[in-house]
């Protein structure tokens, strides 16, 4: 046998069962992510068909609330989750992970057993990408643009990371505040902090 040959993984057989997988939000419309996910689930040997629940499309007064109870009626294994909706899901779900509650955002919601589970992976994402992107970068002080859901998770990844003092943005800057005051009661006083200008 050639080495060649011998690196070859065999042909993955595709499982029986599909799984169903959704993202929900506004203006996804033009979104490459059900093509990425598809594409990956079959890589892996997964009948993987993924939805965009684009709120855009639906009726405009469809409570968040029923495209949820849709989405398991419907036989989804559970959702992505993006903008506008990875804070206003919190009072839908049963149970949050560690890091949707230290984020107070989701953006992965699984359906087990009746019950809803909102998990953010955004802060592993983020760092990850932090740690192998930006190895050497200086971190003594970083400016953040946007304190919002994925903000958040970015924010906690940072502080995670080392960074010594975060300055939050927003043009909200009382959503720019209470992520501040989250930050310095889980990673230490005066560490992050608003920049009003």
């Amino acid at each position: 046998m050639s080495t060649l040959s011998a690196l070859k993984k065999p042909p993955v057989t595709p499982s029986a069962a599909p799984v169903l997988i959704g993202l929900i939000g506004a203006g996804i419309a033009a979104s490459r992510t059900p093509l990425m996910h598809e594409r990956e689930g079959e890589r892996l040997g997964l009948r993987y068909i993924y939805r965009k629940l684009d709120t855009d499309s639906l009726r405009a007064d469809a409570p968040l609330a029923d495209i949820l109870q849709y989405a398991e009626f419907m036989g989804f294994t559970g959702l992505n989750v993006t903008y506008p909706f990875k804070q206003q899901i919190l009072p839908l779900l049963d149970e949050l992970s560690e890091n949707a509650r230290a984020v107070g955002a989701v953006n992965t919601v699984v359906f087990r057993d009746g019950r809803r589970f909102g998990h953010n992976t955004d802060i592993w994402g983020f760092a990850q990408g932090f740690r192998t992107s930006l190895p050497g970068v200086a971190r003594e002080r970083v400016l953040q643009i946007g304190a919002g859901g994925a903000g958040a998770a970015v924010a906690h990844a940072l502080m995670a990371e080392g960074v010594g003092a975060l300055a939050l943005y927003d043009t909200d800057t009382a959503r720019a505040k209470d992520l501040a005051d989250d930050l310095c009661q889980r990673f230490g006083a005066g560490r992050a902090y608003v920049a009003d200008d």
